[in-house]
């Protein structure tokens, strides 16, 4: 009996070390995937501050500008043949 439980043993040490490696390796994936949300959670709200702050001058620039002056329409000129 005791051959059965030493097989039995070392297999149980292997599988946990698997297992160990295994959620190691899950966890090591998910932080990085966090970090990477995370990232681009930044950089979006980065994008949008500068998209709103260009919309805001490009308004102001808008409103200070004269608008353009309507030219008087010119009269059309028939054709000659």
């Amino acid at each position: 009996m005791s051959k059965f439980s030493q097989g039995s043993s070392s297999a149980r040490r292997n599988a946990e070390a698997l297992m160990n490696k295994s959620q190691k390796r899950e966890a090591s994936f998910k932080l990085e995937q966090a970090q990477e949300h995370e990232a681009m959670v930044t950089k979006t709200a980065r994008l949008r501050e500068l998209r709103l702050a260009k919309e805001e001058e490009d308004k102001r620039l808008r409103e200070a500008a004269p608008l353009p002056s309507k030219r008087p329409a010119k009269p059309r000129r028939s054709r000659q043949t």
